[in-house]
């Protein structure tokens, strides 16, 4: 298993981590408002297929490291909101939804979960990316905010995530 996401075409961005269990904690923190909010987004989730999103992402709520926005992503500095609908429900193996941009455009957000022995193996496919843009900060993103996931359940620091991303980011337009 790499950190490294990999991305296939055509549009689909696919990581894997292995994290302290039992499945039932790592399921919380994808469903639960509150615990989401500490290393991705908050935002209501209606427990069911066809059910709504709302996918609330505030980047000083995911870190403990208070640093500045950086220019050309301003527009998400402080908290932004995107309408969503979940599209798998399985508790707590399975968790899909549909992210929806503002311009209507849909992307498929999905985790799988799997109990290893006390481990617990989330598989997050992301799928309905386009353009080098959108893949290498997407990748970056997902992968800085799976960093923060893991400090959080290791009990360490939250790390900054802005600046994690513009590394990643770098990483990530190499070919």
């Amino acid at each position: 298993m790499t950190d490294r996401g990999r991305f296939t075409p055509p549009g689909t961005l696919t990581f894997e981590r292995l994290l302290p269990g039992p499945i039932e904690r790592v399921w919380e923190y994808l469903v639960d408002p509150a615990k989401r909010a500490r290393w991705f987004c908050g935002g209501a989730l209606e427990g069911r297929v066809g059910g709504v999103m709302e996918l609330v992402f505030d980047d000083r709520k995911i870190t403990d490291v208070n640093e500045p926005v950086p220019e050309r992503y301003r527009a998400f500095a402080g908290e932004v909101r995107f309408p969503g609908r979940v599209t798998a429900w399985d508790p707590p193996r399975h968790l899909a939804f549909a992210w929806i941009e503002s311009d209507g455009a849909e992307s498929l957000v999905d985790f799988r979960l799997a109990a290893e022995g006390d481990r617990v193996r989330l598989v997050l496919t992301h799928t309905g990316l386009s353009g080098d843009p959108a893949r290498i900060s997407t990748s970056a993103g997902w992968h800085a905010h799976l960093a923060i996931l893991g400090d959080e359940f290791a009990g360490r620091p939250r790390r900054a995530f802005w600046s994690e991303h513009a590394v990643l980011e770098r990483e990530y337009e190499l070919p």
